[in-house]
């Protein structure tokens, strides 16, 4: 077991669990919505135009995404106070979305409406007899491709300046691939980093599909490939211990903040002056991998602003992770309940 978490306890672990409801936490970035099509095999039926089956829904569900997915994680978890920076589109998924994240309890002033924008979407049809992924179809995006108007920065930038002096956190979650397309524009992204300096005590923490190495003095969290600058890895490829291990201080000495790099099933890397591994817990069910990365994010940032070590905050990350994994054809959130049990299945993996 690693020395510094050999007296991770229970006791701890609500200790730090404790200071949840007291935090303050902005998540700023890219609000999608995930919209789930339950169809019914049985009822599909020939279009009389076109021949092709014509899918018959009969449920539809649907969350908050991307962002709106580590926002999630945060409300179960039991954050005090949740803000919601960014966009949304005048149109019917962007009221959805704002209306989900109001149920969880998040202040969505900062989630501004834009009429130049679409309220980005992954729909996600499935066949309801078919547990789990198997029964999944392709998948349907709706994505804003057109660069971020100077006037809607300006307005996500005062939202920002807005709640930096009241929050404790602040995770940054850049999710659209295409430059300048989502919230978090290479502007955005620069006052993120010149405003952010200004508060030492906050613990800011940041996020990104394809830029990730851009940002400097924010807390980075990346894949095993986004550490070594692999793209497009192949499915079920993995990289070596050894490599994370030799290039993981450079990087955190170029951002010149700590990093935390999640390597799947083998749990998270944390840098520092000797990098090493916490490992995940080992789960032996079906598990759905979407927005894993996510729900790290989410209990990994409250322990940190709860006063917990790296090596603790990447423990805890990894618990939410290994029980949000195993909820399947949904967006998955852990609650503080759940996080004595995985905790306790943790150590029995790794005595």
């Amino acid at each position: 077991m690693i020395e510094a978490l050999r007296s991770f306890d229970k006791g701890r672990l609500n200790d730090l669990v404790s200071i949840f409801p007291s935090l303050r936490v902005a998540v700023l970035g890219d609000f999608f919505l995930d919209k789930y099509l339950d169809v019914d095999p049985v009822l599909a039926e020939p279009s009389l135009e076109t021949g092709l089956p014509a899918h018959q829904i009969v449920d539809v569900r649907h969350s908050p995404g991307a962002a709106g997915t580590v926002v999630s994680n945060l409300a179960a978890l039991g954050a005090g106070t949740i803000r919601a920076l960014g966009f949304r589109g005048d149109d019917g998924e962007g009221w959805e979305l704002e209306r989900d994240l109001l149920a969880l309890g998040v202040d969505t002033s900062g989630l501004l409406l834009e009429i130049s924008r679409r309220t980005p979407t992954y729909f996600k049809p499935r066949d309801m007899d078919r547990a789990g992924l198997a029964g999944e179809h392709s998948r349907y995006d709706i994505k804003n491709r057109s660069p971020t108007l100077a006037e809607t920065e300006a307005r996500i930038i005062a939202a920002l300046d807005r709640a930096l002096p009241q929050i404790d956190a602040l995770i940054v979650m850049d999710q659209v691939e295409g430059p300048g397309q989502g919230v978090v524009t290479p502007l955005v992204a620069a006052a993120i980093m010149e405003r952010t300096a200004g508060f030492p005590r906050l613990i800011a923490w940041a996020d990104s599909r394809r830029r990730i190495r851009s940002f400097h003095g924010l807390i980075l969290k990346m894949n095993q490939f986004e550490l070594s600058g692999v793209h497009d890895p192949e499915p079920g490829s993995a990289i070596p211990d050894q490599a994370i291990a030799a290039c993981i201080g450079a990087v955190e000495e170029e951002a010149g903040a700590p990093v935390f790099v999640t390597a799947g099933d083998r749990g998270v890397w944390v840098g520092g002056t000797t990098a090493f591994r916490v490992p995940g817990v080992a789960v032996d069910d079906t598990v759905d991998p979407t927005g894993a990365g996510d729900s790290f994010t989410a209990g990994a940032v409250l322990a940190l602003a709860a006063g917990a070590s790296r090596a603790e905050a990447a423990l805890l990350g990894c618990l939410v992770a290994s029980i949000t994994v195993r909820q399947l054809a949904t967006t998955g959130v852990a609650r503080p309940d759940e996080l004595g049990s995985a905790l306790d299945l943790w150590k029995e993996q790794n005595q």
